[in-house]
């Protein structure tokens, strides 16, 4: 292999030692300019002993000449050894090469010669340069040493000048190799505040690709910096799509992000390092075809690059065959599974290994093989049948295949046994943890695992970790780039939550009396009657009153008309269940009409014939979706329940309804499908609360990075539980021959634990064998377990007491009673004075670290009782403290989050204070006062650094100062209560607990 260096390959007559290398400083009077500060620092830092600075004046080349063409020839003779033993066949390279330069310089996007280049630049293109004529690869970059710089021949250049005829522009750093134009950086003042990278972006973008665009067409990537930030992007990119670079800080939530010059240099050393660009060159960028059929170029962001590199270092290693991947959702993960497929598939030693991304749904196969299929990417296949993913696997088939999760639940036994066979597993959660994660880890019992979750893994999920993480790891993930990440650096967009409550009311007198009557006509027990109670209760009965419904479309409608379509945006309607779908769909139509929304619902038995309309196969769901995408479509809205809240991509969702009760990983999914960047207009996504789900939020995005570390570390130990667990529920059956089938095998069974006693000591040793298994599934040491587990649990189910009667009252009555519980339901319409809530990395930290944990209940309680006590005997009071029982009672064996009981005392207190104001005669503003002191000192701990008397006394001052009388029925008035209020308890005082700013505006606007 030959070196490039300064001497001997370089041609002595058009550069020297002193020509190239100008003064450092001027002397005389210093200043900062973009070319002495920003421009030099980037210049030196790219700068070393195998990548030599050349002053654009000094290049060997013409101004409108965009390669350096000696050094081409050179490369070309060095790469090729047909080149080398005729020099000529250079020649006719550079003019095939010419030729594509010229075909751009009339375009005003090159990306289509881009895309044609770079297959030259990456040896995929070949001449007849061959024996008789036979084609030869041609060679222009030597990627067959990574990581020796000296096997090309770079170059960093500041001031190039490029024009053709009178239309010239200068740029302020070019990085070139083997003679090509790379990597092209505008760089601007790090001391006028009126400029940014933006400006700098902008000015490559807008001016030097649509003006010169020939001298882009060899490019990989241009950067903008200021000096404060860098960004960098691909040919043809929005600015605002140009993405940061930042060190690999997985698993680290609190290392600060650099700043400034720092900030530049980590993201020089990380981009513009030649094993880098020749990375991004050949491995992370694509070349797809948008909705429109343009020609796009995508380069990868820097958490898909590095997550990418350690996926494949991993692999080659070949030592730890696992990794957790955590990326949130909308980051790109379709994307970067694309990237790693790539870079394994052209790892040389891994042998043409086997890459499948399994998913868990069929929508997800949809978004991921539509990426794949956009990008070009060869050798792909997306299976259709569990038949054809086993004749694949068993024939070793070295593709890239793309399959749910299901289609291995056939599988019989081992499929591939080799260990070149890298799978992704897309949405890593439960489902892939069961039964089917065991046949895929069986099936394939040496392939290398990796997870995939764009979703924050809590404590109640930890088998992800166990099956995905490992213990070298030291956070439990390979790579983690989080929802605070991906806000920070513009790959998704903030959420804004709405609270727009509805408030249920229930005239329980009436519906007792009709519930009496309905009991008593059909002679029910009181045992049928409580379970009846239960059932018509149900929080899915109020949601889906029809009278709410229609409220709700109705708020729905006024809130989208005057809101969300002026800006060209859409919505989605998030609803309980297929049968509110329709409900919704019914009225939406009514208030909008029926081309404005659809429905997509998944199909399942059970499902009414008019419902199939709105089941989409694959190709009706594509159209939908395009429709949808399409701003001039008249398709603005999408009525779901499940389907469609996870792989489902639309930039121009804005806005989602959510009318259902939604819990931890499959809430998270499904409101970021609205955190989806689309320039220029959207800032952030929005999300309609009907239901009050922001409190869940929270818990969704918890976890315990101790708790993890434990899991993984106690896999171990699980293991060796399983065994003796399975003994000890197996020793209630003595005698028993488990070979027996059929009803005589489980009259022995049963016979064996005929008494209650014996039952429920079975019943305690079955749980623990069930809680294990769980908790270990997939591992493979299951399956040596699995005929006496399947044994246990049918003995179990068999023996397990069932409400038969229950459900049949249920079956007989149910809709009757739902029938009388509507009749006597009001609706309000959804409450509008609520703030809305910004989910931005602030409050995401705050609501990681738990910042307020000194809120005791039982406080709360005591204050509440204490002030009914004072007024024995009055009525109101005396209905005060039976809700108090109720609540105490509600909240005694259940296991809610102390956080609602906690919000249902505040009401409580709040309405206790209310009574005391009508039972006595107090000034109206010192009742105000001595109710905020009440309020606070009801959540002072003994080390909340809360003094009182200061609160109260602040607050009282700046509300007296900024009301005015009647401020209550103004909405000028009550916005500058709110933000003096807000001044005084988040900036004075530190209180950032927004249930605190609640309560005390309650009070504020009650009695000031």
């Amino acid at each position: 292999m030959k070196r490039w260096s300064r001497c001997g390959l370089i041609s002595s007559h058009w550069i020297s030692h002193e020509a190239p290398y100008l003064p450092r400083s001027s002397g005389g009077r210093v200043t900062f300019s973009e070319a002495n500060t920003v421009r030099d620092f980037v210049r030196d830092l790219v700068e070393s002993i195998d990548v030599p600075f050349v002053q654009g004046s000094y290049l060997p080349r013409r101004t409108d000449e965009v390669l350096l063409e000696q050094q081409v020839r050179e490369g070309l003779v060095s790469l090729n050894p047909t080149v080398e033993s005729d020099p000529r066949l250079a020649d006719e390279v550079i003019y095939q090469l010419r030729a594509i330069l010229i075909s751009a310089r009339n375009t005003p996007n090159p990306v289509v010669a881009n895309e044609e280049f770079a297959a030259w630049l990456t040896g995929q293109k070949s001449m007849p340069f061959g024996p008789d004529g036979e084609h030869v690869t041609v060679k222009l970059i030597d990627f067959d040493h990574f990581g020796e710089h000296s096997a090309n021949h770079w170059i960093v250049s500041t001031e190039v000048t490029y024009g053709v005829g009178r239309l010239e522009r200068r740029f302020d750093l070019v990085v070139w190799c083997n003679g090509f134009p790379l990597v092209v950086g505008e760089a601007k003042s790090p001391v006028r505040p009126a400029y940014s990278w933006i400006d700098a972006a902008a000015q490559v973008k807008e001016d030097y690709e649509v003006n010169v665009p020939a001298f882009f067409v060899p490019n990989v990537l241009n950067f903008a910096t200021e000096g404060k930030d860098f960004r960098y992007g691909s040919v043809g990119m929005p600015v605002e799509l140009w993405g940061p670079w930042r060190a690999d800080e997985s698993g680290d939530d609190h290392t600060p992000v650099k700043l400034g010059l720092a900030a530049v240099k980590e993201a020089v050393e990380g981009v513009l390092d030649p094993d880098a660009i020749l990375d991004f060159l050949r491995f992370f960028t694509l070349f797809a075809t948008d909705k429109k059929h343009r020609k796009i170029k995508v380069i990868a962001r820097f958490q898909q690059f590095q997550a990418t590199n350690l996926i494949v270092e991993r692999v080659l290693h070949g030592r730890i065959k696992q990794g957790l991947i955590w990326h949130f959702q909308g980051s790109g993960k379709s994307l970067l599974m694309v990237f790693t497929a790539q870079k394994l598939r052209a790892m040389t030693g891994l042998a043409s290994p086997t890459l499948i991304i399994v998913v868990d749904r069929i929508d997800l196969d949809t978004q991921i093989t539509a990426t794949f299929n956009a990008s070009d990417v060869p050798n792909l296949v997306s299976t259709e049948s569990r038949k054809e993913l086993q004749e694949l696997l068993a024939a070793g088939a070295r593709k890239i295949i793309i399959t749910t999760i299901h289609k291995f639940g056939e599988a019989p036994g081992v499929l591939d046994a080799r260990d070149n066979i890298v799978v992704m597993v897309d949405e890593a959660h439960r489902s892939q943890e069961g039964g089917y994660g065991r046949k895929m880890r069986e099936a394939l019992p040496n392939a290398f695992l990796f997870g995939l979750t764009g979703t924050p893994i809590n404590k109640r999920d930890r088998n992800t970790f166990i099956w995905f993480g490992s213990e070298a790891d030291e956070h439990g993930y390979l790579s983690r780039y989080s929802f605070s990440d991906s806000i920070r650096d513009g790959a998704t967009l903030p959420l804004h939550f709405e609270p727009r409550l509805s408030e249920i009311h229930l005239d329980e007198e009436s519906i007792n009396a009709a519930f009496d009557e309905l009991a008593d006509r059909h002679g029910l027990t009181e045992e049928d009657r409580t379970t009846l109670s239960k059932n018509a209760a149900s929080l899915e009965a109020l949601i889906k009153a029809a009278d709410r419904v229609r409220k709700i479309a109705v708020d729905i409608t006024q809130h989208f008309t005057t809101k969300i379509a002026p800006q060209g945006f859409k919505a989605q309607v998030v609803v309980y269940d297929k049968a509110t779908c329709v409900a919704y769909k019914e009225e939406l139509d009514r208030l909008l009409g029926p081309d404005v929304s659809t429905i997509v619902m998944s199909t399942s038995r059970g499902d009414k014939p008019a419902w199939k309309q709105w089941t989409p196969g694959r190709e009706e769901l594509e159209r939908i979706t395009a429709r949808f995408n399409d701003p001039a479509d008249p398709l603005k809205i999408i009525i779901v329940t499940a389907k469609l809240l996870t792989g489902f991509d639309a930039p121009i969702l804005y806005a989602q309804y959510i009318d259902k009760p939604l819990r931890e990983h499959t809430l998270l999914q499904a409101i970021c499908r609205t955190n989806r960047v689309y320039p220029p207009a959207k800032t952030h996504g929005l999300i309609v609360d009907y239901l009050g789900i922001f409190d869940d939020i929270a818990k969704a995005f918890k976890f315990d990075d101790k708790s993890v570390r434990q899991v993984i570390s106690n896999i171990v130990v699980l293991r060796e539980q399983l065994g003796p667990a399975i003994e000890a529920a197996l020793a209630f059956f003595p005698g028993v021959d488990r070979t027996v089938v059929g009803y005589e095998g489980l009259i022995q069974a049963q016979t064996a634990i005929d008494s209650d006693e014996s039952r429920d000591a079975f019943g305690a040793a079955y749980s623990v064998v069930a809680q294990l298994w769980e908790t270990l599934s997939p591992d493979p040491i299951l399956s040596g377990y699995e005929s006496d587990y399947r044994w246990l649990t049918d003995v179990y189910q068999s023996v397990q007491p069932t409400d038969v009667t229950g459900r049949l009252v249920w079956h007989t009555l149910g809709a009757k009673t739902l029938e009388l519980i509507n009749e006597h339901v009001t609706v309000e319409v959804p409450r509008t004075d609520l703030e809305t809530i910004v989910l931005d990395a602030q409050v995401i930290e705050d609501l990681l670290t738990g910042v307020r944990k000194d809120i005791d209940p039982a406080e709360v309680e005591k204050w509440i009782t204490a002030r009914i006590s004072k007024h024995v005997g009055n009525p109101a009071f005396i209905e005060l403290g039976q809700r108090l029982n109720a609540l105490r009672e509600k909240y005694a064996h259940s296991q809610q989050a102390s956080l609602e009981f906690l919000k249902e005392l505040f009401v409580l207190a709040r309405d206790t204070v209310a009574a005391e104001k009508a039972a006595a005669e107090v000034p109206r503003e010192e009742r105000g006062k001595a109710a905020l002191t009440d309020l606070f000192e009801s959540l002072k701990g003994e080390e909340t650094p809360i003094i009182v008397d200061k609160v109260v006394d602040e607050v009282d001052t700046v509300v007296r100062t900024v009301r005015f009388e009647g401020w209550q029925g103004t909405n000028e008035g009550d916005r500058l209560v709110q933000q003096a209020l807000r001044k005084a308890l988040y900036i004075k005082f530190k209180i950032r607990d927004q249930d605190v700013f609640g309560k005390a505006l309650e009070y504020i606007r009650e009695y000031y």
